[in-house]
């Protein structure tokens, strides 16, 4: 409820940029890994390639993105944010910061850094089930 709470919100504050259905989340991980190939992407932010691929897409035809060639392998696409890009980042990161204020409001320091520690060790549980499925598994219920 509160991913999808934001992330609502987020895709009505991001209309004004042309971001929509998450695709700030793509931006906001190639501005902070500039260079990452859509493979790593993918796999951050816990899509499949053909997600990935069209959100990818989609950024670089707005002008949020560039693809290059690796200077090893030219088969190997490596993903840069533009200067459009790294301007909208600007407001992204200020709206991420918000909203992490807006919803710890009222828990001290030490029961942010509690529920902070707890949230990893979640996301690391699923990470884990994650690739499971992923790589072709099925759970034991």
């Amino acid at each position: 409820m509160i991913a999808r709470a934001l992330d609502s919100i987020s895709n009505i504050e991001f209309k004004e940029y042309d971001l929509t259905k998450g695709q700030y989340l793509y931006l906001v991980r190639i501005v902070e890994n500039p260079g990452i190939i859509q493979d790593r992407l993918a796999e951050m932010i816990k899509v499949d390639r053909t997600t990935a691929a069209r959100a990818v897409k989609k950024l670089e035809m707005q002008g949020f993105i560039v693809k290059r060639d690796d200077d090893v392998n030219k088969k190997i696409k490596k993903l840069f944010p533009t200067k459009k890009g790294e301007n909208v980042y600007s407001f992204l990161k200020r709206e991420g910061e918000y909203s992490n204020k807006v919803a710890l409001s009222g828990f001290s320091n030490e029961e942010a850094d509690i529920i902070l520690q707890l949230l990893q060790r979640v996301r690391e549980n699923i990470d884990v089930e994650w690739h499971f499925v992923k790589g072709g598994n099925r759970r034991e219920y």
